[in-house]
């Protein structure tokens, strides 16, 4: 009898899941990107308040400030949309929410759409403004800062703001003195360039930009990745990828080659130049496709492809001639350029005063998980193997490891490579979702550098680089030179795949993308969190970056500041209170000297001034004047990455550059390794 029971309850149950098959087949067949699109939403919406570190619900609150969010996203500089779109929008805030725990993501497409519209329109205006004639003998200025402005009201009022900012642009263009018919042509290009990439936007590109609207919510590092931004994203993680080793761009509808990488395969078979231009890809040469006004992405997802693999391109060369066919086998490309390097300084001839000083710079804490045990890429490994070069070459009396513009990676090799540069003991403790406090150590004995350590950091070191730092200036290991403090990201972020978190699943839904998720916060192991404070520097060396609105503190969201209780450790005796007081007199004094560091003084100021501007003059002759005064500055805060991201290192560059600030750091190192040799003396 009871068998009976079980075989009726499966068979009926098989019974639902065959109906639920062919409902479900025929609303995918209808509406396959609509029906992925939902199914992310809803996962996504579950998966944000039972993972999330301070967790919350989803609610009116959480609804309005997503679609805030994803305005701003869409059109912070007010450029595009009128007063009565945001009413209309705004109308609809208090659905939000119950729109993203069912899935319906239409509300956003509808924005989408609308902001769409508007930007065609308002190009079409740009290209008119761009051919007008503007008399600049007249007194009038433009609003820059768009937190100052109001929503236009009209069609009008917000094209006679677009007629200040082209007239703007054309007039930085004559005190440039570029030639006009190429002004134009530059505006023009840019503005069908804009038409193109709007164009170019798929359901993806949205959803990704309102869901991680809505996660941002929660905390400014919480994103949901597109499977196409994941393949980026893990690209620059694991510091290799399966292609050519071609970086693109894409100009009027062209692909343009913008960079060669170093040792990848288009390198080596040097028929691949930069300024080429690429007209069609294919895997065979008999199916190369024309990919004139193809989007990027699906170019570079073209060229991209597995070691061995052969693609055929038809290519433009920039140095003229004819069009030629070209075939590349895929390799792995490691991307030396992001990866760890180091160098030894005989400071006698960098700044006249005797020393070995090694240089590591650590571009990112990069680790290939899948492959880390078979050789796979680790910044760990790879700063092993520059100490051990050091040894080799005779030694060093001190390291600088230099992590500016390090904006983190894996937190494995935050701890890995803080425990090259002491005994044993906790590197970092992490305060979990539940309120628990774990200590994550380094339980290998021994380090693989015993000398004095340097560590130089600026606002854009953030998240593992502190960690690190933390780890050097609690433990007494060494100094932090640079901006004032670090960027103050204290918290863990884990990917999490976009799926059903049942037991059974029925269907393959595919890659719905990644959840970057905040999961932990991370404290140093005095119990400070470097969360919106950062690590502080013990000598502050001038910088115009340091005076941005750059850092966590800055960011919409960002979690507070919190103290939890020190864990056990064991300091060393490489810094004292006299030793950092007296480095710090010693540098002051060389910086006050220094006529590059007092322009850089005279920089900030011109800069605080600049950017507490809210308004610019249209009038030619005064944006002349104007530029006179500010060409002391040459730093812009627009063009800097808030997020504290680095940007892609130069071809070549050199580890150490020669320039008055890393010579300072040279002097700060030189000064610290006598302070301590002083002090070793007294205590004999």
């Amino acid at each position: 009898m009871a068998r009976a029971k079980f075989t009726s309850s499966f068979r009926l149950w098989g019974i639902c899941v065959a109906t639920l098959v062919v409902t479900t087949v025929c609303v995918r067949q209808l509406s396959y990107a609509e029906e992925i699109d939902h199914d992310t939403t809803e996962l996504v919406a579950q998966m944000v308040p039972r993972f999330h570190l301070n967790g919350g619900a989803i609610n009116d609150d959480v609804g309005a400030r997503t679609l805030e969010g994803f305005l701003d996203r869409l059109d912070g500089s007010k450029l595009y949309f009128l007063q009565g779109d945001l009413d209309q929008f705004n109308a609809h805030a208090t659905e939000v929410d119950n729109d993203l725990v069912n899935g319906k993501v239409d509300f956003a497409y509808e924005v989408f759409d609308a902001y769409k519209e508007r930007i065609i329109r308002q190009i079409e205006i740009a290209h008119q403004l761009i051919d007008a004639e503007h008399d600049f003998t007249l007194n009038e200025n433009m609003v820059i800062k768009a937190d100052e402005l109001a929503w236009c009201a009209t069609e009008e009022e917000l094209d006679e703001r677009w007629r200040k900012l082209i007239k703007y642009e054309l007039g930085l263009a004559i005190l440039d003195e570029e030639d006009p018919a190429e002004t134009l042509e530059r505006l023009h290009r840019r503005y069908r360039n804009l038409t193109r990439r709007i164009n170019e936007m798929n359901h993806a590109d949205v959803l990704e930009a309102y869901l991680t609207a809505m996660t941002m919510t929660f905390d400014p590092h919480s994103t949901y990745m597109s499977p196409s931004s994941w393949e980026n994203f893990q690209i620059q993680l694991n510091s290799h990828l399966e292609g050519i080793g071609a970086q693109l761009r894409s100009d009027d509808g062209y692909t343009i080659v913008d960079a060669i990488v170093t040792g990848g395969a288009a390198d080596k078979d040097d028929r691949l130049k930069v300024g080429d231009t690429i007209l069609g890809v294919g895997q065979s040469e008999t199916e190369i496709q024309d990919i004139y006004e193809w989007r990027l992405d699906d170019v570079v997802g073209q060229i991209r492809g597995h070691k061995g693999t052969v693609v055929w391109m038809r290519v433009r060369p920039e140095a003229g001639g004819d069009t030629q066919v070209i075939d590349i086998t895929r390799e792995v490309i490691e991307l030396t350029e992001q990866q760890v390097k180091g160098e030894i300084i005989e400071t006698t001839d960098r700044v006249g005063r005797e020393g070995r000083v090694g240089i590591v710079l650590v571009p990112s804490f990069y680790r290939d998980f899948e492959n880390v045990d078979n050789g796979g890429a680790s910044a760990t490994r790879d700063v092993q193997r520059v100490l051990r070069d050091f040894e080799q070459q005779g030694g060093v009396d001190a390291v600088v490891i230099d992590l500016r513009d390090n904006g983190g990676g894996a937190l494995t090799e935050a701890i890995e490579l803080s425990g090259l540069f002491i005994d044993r003991g906790p590197v970092v403790q992490v305060r979990l979702p539940n309120g628990n406090i774990e200590s994550l150590d380094d339980n290998v004995p021994g380090a693989a550098f015993t000398q004095p350590v340097v560590v130089v950091c600026n606002r854009l070191s953030a998240s593992a680089s502190e960690i690190f730092a933390g780890v050097v200036k609690d433990y007494q290991r060494g100094i932090i030179v640079g901006d004032t403090t670090t960027h103050g990201k204290g918290t863990v972020q884990n990917l999490l795949d976009v799926v059903p978190q049942q037991l059974f699943q029925i269907f393959d839904q595919g890659e719905l993308g990644k959840l970057k998720l905040t999961i932990q916060q991370f404290y140093r192991v005095n119990g400070d969190s470097t969360q919106n404070r950062g690590v502080p520097s013990d000598v502050v060396l001038p910088s115009e970056i340091d005076h941005l609105d750059l850092g966590e503190s800055f960011l919409d969201n960002a979690l507070p500041f919190h103290h939890i209780d020190p864990a056990r450790f064991s300091p060393g005796a490489f810094v004292t209170e006299q030793i950092v007081a007296q480095l710090q007199q010693l540098s002051e004094s060389r910086v006050t000297e220094s006529e590059d560091f007092q322009e850089v003084e005279e920089a900030i100021v011109s800069g605080v001034e600049r950017r507490s501007r809210n308004e610019v003059s249209l009038n030619l002759e005064t944006m002349r004047a104007e530029r006179e005064a500010d060409e002391q500055s040459h730093l812009d805060a627009e063009e800097r990455d808030t997020e504290g991201l680095p940007d892609e290192p130069e071809p070549n560059a050199p580890v150490f550059a020669q320039d008055y600030y890393n010579d300072e750091i040279l002097n700060i190192t030189l000064d610290y390794l006598q302070l301590l040799e002083i002090e070793a003396t007294a205590q004999r």
